[in-house]
This record gives structure tokens, C-alpha cells and sequence, in this order.
């Protein structure tokens, strides 16, 4: 069983990276990506990538500590790295993102994959109808759903249910922030 990352040390790899590609990301944006990289790496190596849960939020899936953390960044591409708050001596540290050449790889990969793709674009792929938002979500609707997680599991098995959209304009339109469910 291999390790578990802070999601934000791997939110910290996908901006070195979209940097590295000459993009710039939000946190919306970022917070989709995340999710992918957490889901297609439970389903091909069967462990978690990161620690702690993802939402669903109004655009899609969210993990609340990586969301905290980028927070102030608003609407706005991200231009720092998450830090975490060292509460015996009251300072910020820089989150190490993982070394691993495996973890970089798929990481390098989704950034790739989903980076160039706008925030419209990324909150529909995550709402598509049976996939793990949707369901999360539909089922709120019908039964009390614990602060709206996406657990694994049901990420596992319904993960599947994603697809690209092809349609011109993204039904969300191009969103620029995201917020919990009310």
C-alpha cells in the first residue's frame, strides 16, 4: 500500500505544473482537476491519491482543506502554494509536493489531459448524469447526505459515467467560483 498525499502538496504539483505548460489555473479549476487525478488514481492503482474527501459543491466536486487553502486566490488564476500552519511555533511552512516519479507522472498527466480545458468545460465533464457528483447529489435530494461527501467508493464505481462534452457553449457557462450547496 503506497502513501497517501495532502491534497494540498499535490494541488502545489498541478500549479508547478500548469505553470511549467505557461497556463494559469483558479481555484475552481484546480479543485476539478484534483478530483480527477484523485479519482482516475483510485481507480488504476486502487488506493487513494490524496487524503480527507471531496464535495459535491454547485460546480462539482471539492476537497474543503485543498479549496481552504486557495481560497483568497477568489475568482482569480492562483499565483502562490498552499503552505500549512505550524501551530506549535505559529508559522506557515511550504507543503512539500510529493517526489515520487510515479505520482509526478500521472499528475503531469491529468494537467495535460484536463488543463487546457476551460472551467465551463471541466464543471460539466463533473456533472455528468450517473457520475459520482450526480449521484451524491441526486441523492441528497431524496435522503440526508452527510455534508454532501463523494465517498470512494462511490467514486470507484461511478467514475465510469464521465464524458467530455461536445456541445459549444458549457451548459454551466463559464463559472467563476464555487460554492457548497445551501
Amino acid at each position: 500500500m503506497g502513501e497517501v498525499y495532502d491534497a494540498r502538496g499535490i494541488a502545489n504539483l498541478m500549479l508547478d505544473e500548469s505553470e511549467r505548460m505557461e497556463r494559469r489555473m483558479t481555484n475552481l479549476a484546480l479543485q476539478k482537476l484534483l478530483y480527477f487525478a484523485h479519482a482516475i488514481f483510485l481507480i488504476e492503482q486502487k488506493r487513494p491519491l490524496v487524503s480527507g474527501y471531496f464535495e459535491a459543491w454547485e460546480y462539482g466536486p471539492v476537497h474543503p482543506t485543498a479549496y481552504q487553502a486557495f481560497k483568497v486566490a477568489g475568482a482569480e488564476p492562483i499565483n502562490f502554494r498552499a503552505a500549512r500552519l505550524n501551530v506549535v511555533k505559529g508559522t506557515r511552512e511550504a507543503i512539500t509536493p510529493p517526489s515520487d516519479p510515479d505520482i509526478i507522472r500521472h499528475i503531469s498527466r491529468i494537467v495535460q489531459s484536463y488543463g487546457r480545458m476551460t472551467p465551463g468545460r471541466l464543471v460539466d465533464i463533473s456533472h455528468a448524469k450517473g457520475a459520482p457528483w450526480h449521484f451524491v447529489v441526486d441523492k441528497g435530494r431524496t435522503s440526508l447526505a452527510f455534508g454532501m461527501r463523494i465517498p470512494d467508493d462511490v467514486i470507484r464505481e461511478r467514475f465510469k459515467h464521465h464524458k467530455v462534452s461536445i456541445g459549444s457553449h458549457p451548459s454551466a457557462g463559464e463559472p467563476s467560483e464555487d460554492t457548497p450547496f445551501a
